[in-house]
């Protein structure tokens, strides 16, 4: 075995009936050292292992009018976790999914009859440049001015995956379904201010090891001291461009690969 595709996340295969089809591509990939879980849309079987899902497989069938809870579900997956959905169906199959799952979720659409070695192909390809030491790093930007975090989402999403939160219960509930490789946060926010959010981050056993960069708009003396008085892991200031943050967080990670 290659053990080319191992640790690298599972292929999730959903389909409504055990369809032949299915159970062959699982047999196919599952011979290629992929880990592949095959699912009939149960949500809370999916649920079971969501954080390992890096690609989602998804059999449209006759029976998609009786599984829009599943649908609703696995669009929210890809678009929470920044995954892609296979899709395999005919038109009218199609269109019905088009209507819950949005075509920037889909990374191709199989139409029936289905060439399976086209589609294990895009699969391993997929696997090959999103997972692994090839997988983008996740950056969470934490910021109650959205046009600002907005900015830093358009600068960042070609080379990271992105997460936006705009106070720190909601940075806090998305880092308990998502791992963050880095957090960038404000340090003026109202409630919560970075450094209260800082501490919450930190006093929680899942992610008091995730670093964190603050955002600061005061370059003055006195506010650097305080800001790394808190010994974050880098701070930036508001003025930074995306050429300067790029190379900032380009930096930061080859560091961290030594």
């Amino acid at each position: 075995m290659s053990n080319t595709f191992l640790n690298r996340g599972k292929v999730l295969v959903v389909c409504s009936t055990e369809s032949f089809l299915a159970k062959s591509l699982v047999s196919k990939l599952e011979a290629s050292d992929m880990d592949v879980e095959f699912s009939r849309g149960e949500i809370k079987d999916i649920e079971r292992f969501r954080q390992k899902i890096e690609l989602i497989i998804l059999f449209m069938s006759e029976d998609l009018e009786d599984m829009t809870e599943t649908l609703v579900y696995l669009k929210d997956l890809a678009d929470d976790l920044d995954r892609k959905i296979i899709l395999i169906g005919d038109e009218v199959e199609h269109d019905l999914v088009s209507k819950t799952i949005q075509e920037h979720l889909v990374l191709e659409w199989f139409k029936r009859p289905l060439v399976m070695d086209n589609l294990t192909k895009a699969i391993q390809k997929y696997m090959e440049e999103n997972t692994g030491e090839n997988r983008k790093k996740t950056v969470l930007i934490v910021d109650d001015d959205i046009t600002y975090m907005r900015t830093v989402y358009e600068w960042l999403k070609n080379d990271y995956h992105v997460g936006m939160a705009s106070n720190g219960v909601q940075a806090i509930s998305f880092l308990a379904k998502n791992k963050a490789d880095l957090v960038l946060l404000d340090y003026e926010m109202p409630i919560a201010n970075g450094p209260q959010v800082l501490e919450m981050l930190r006093n929680d056993s899942e992610t008091g090891q995730v670093p964190v960069m603050f955002l600061t708009g005061h370059g003055d003396k006195e506010s650097v001291l305080s800001v790394v008085g808190l010994k974050p892991a880098d701070y930036l200031l508001k003025t930074i461009d995306k050429q300067g943050l790029l190379a900032k967080l380009d930096e930061f990670f080859k560091k961290r690969t030594y």
